[in-house]
């Protein structure tokens, strides 16, 4: 139980620490998220719901962009997606390792 309450006292402040890059990222997602959404045509729901799959890199392909001006943010978007992830799975490896440091 100890570990547990470490690990997620380490990670709350750990995640503070990086709020403003991944409030950054995300406002950069909604942002070309929207913009691909006005080129192509989707209400805002839809656009928000797309850039948000297409930056987790699940991408269920049930709404796309058919623009090639579209389908370049789209690129970008997912590049996002990539770093936003990578961030959370550096910070959640890093506050493991410093959790068990300090219970062993």
């Amino acid at each position: 139980m100890e570990l547990t309450i470490t690990f997620v006292t380490i990670f709350i402040i750990g995640a503070y620490l990086i709020m403003p890059l991944f409030l950054f990222l995300c406002l950069l997602i909604v942002v070309l998220g929207q913009i691909v959404g006005c080129i192509e045509g989707w209400n805002k729901f839809d656009s928000l719901y797309w850039s948000f799959i297409t930056a987790s890199t699940v991408g269920y392909g049930d709404i796309k962009p058919l623009k090639r001006n579209s389908k370049t943010l789209s690129i970008l978007i997912a590049l996002l997606g990539i770093m936003f992830n990578g961030i959370v799975v550096a910070l959640t490896v890093a506050v493991s390792t410093s959790a068990f440091k300090s219970h062993i």
